[in-house]
């Protein structure tokens, strides 16, 4: 059987190369922001557990992490909470789009932190008084799962808070249902600037590995979260990160990964690396066609499936 190659070594601006005719998908257009992302941005970035982090050209293009947000958020609220988040959301696949008007029957729970109405419910979980407080909280996480601090694009955070009617439908259902306990435009405010924290892929590959390793930062060797609740995370990213596209996503790739509109997909290989890709133009499920294809690839060619048997 022929070694994989070395992560270190591995050439991302040759697979992007590979990548680049592929034209399939769509840009999200929910605000005017993601409408005018350029469909030919295309990077990759994979962190090492001894902080190295590969890239690939455009690796530090800034853009709004959108959804890849959510395995974060969960984080943070799982922390913060000593485990007790898991009492408030569900931990199922729907099957359904991110953003279904839906709860689990009897509890009124959301089914699962990576939909957004569980992602609202866990941004509200955080700690802090008022949503300034939660919202700072949240800012100070993610930079330490980052390992730098991150910038926020006000006008993306307000667009995802003034359009984002079916965040404020189902932030005004769990409200009903007495999920969520603080206002419904206060989650969605939060929620929202969380959203529009600005990453790149070389960063979100980072916090990808801050996951993938236990919880610790490999590039600043601080603990971010407890082991334990990064291990909970990334089982939830394995069965729910890719919305009704899970199942499909786990059998080809293997890798716990979280989706976003922004073309954003972050990865965690347990114990082995973190990495992430960024090309706009979405398919149906709302997952990256190029990043999609670039997370096969990198699965298969560096033996990073999490069901592989592996032998020698």
């Amino acid at each position: 059987m022929t070694p994989a190659p070395d992560p270190a070594r591995y050439d991302l601006d040759a697979l992007r190369t590979r990548l680049l005719p592929e034209r399939g998908g769509d840009v999200d257009d929910s605000i005017p922001q993601l409408a005018a992302a350029d469909p030919d941005l295309c990077a990759l970035a994979i962190a090492l557990p001894d902080g190295t982090v590969r890239r690939s050209r455009d690796a530090d293009v800034p853009f709004s992490i959108q959804s890849a947000v959510k395995p974060f958020l969960f984080a943070l609220a799982l922390a913060d909470t000593d485990g007790d988040a898991l009492d408030r959301v569900g931990i199922e696949p729907t099957g359904e789009s991110f953003d279904a008007i839906k709860l689990e029957s009897g509890t009124g729970r959301p089914p699962n932190p990576m939909v957004n109405a569980g992602a609202l419910l866990t941004a509200s979980l955080v700690e802090g008084g008022d949503p300034d407080e939660r919202a700072g909280r949240i800012a100070r996480g993610l930079a330490a799962f980052a390992g730098r601090e991150l910038d926020v694009d006000e006008d993306v955070a307000h667009n995802e808070h003034l359009l984002g009617d079916r965040n404020h439908a189902l932030a005004h259902l769990m409200r009903a249902e007495g999920t969520l306990a603080v206002s419904a435009d206060d989650a969605v405010a939060v929620y929202a600037r969380a959203c529009a924290t600005l990453v790149d892929a070389a960063t979100l590959a980072v916090m990808g590995a801050t996951l993938a390793l236990g919880g610790v930062n490999p590039c600043t060797g601080d603990r971010v979260i407890p082991e334990r609740v990064a291990r909970d995370v990334v089982s939830v990213m394995a069965t729910c990160g890719v919305y009704d596209g899970s199942g499909r996503w786990m059998r080809a790739v293997g890798i716990p990964a979280k989706s976003s509109v922004s073309g954003a997909i972050v990865l965690s290989a347990p114990g082995r690396l973190g990495a992430a890709t960024v090309s706009p133009p979405l398919d149906a499920q709302g997952t990256s066609v190029r990043g999609h294809r670039a997370s096969e690839v990198l699965s298969e060619e560096l033996d990073l499936h999490s069901f592989a048997t592996r032998h020698g």
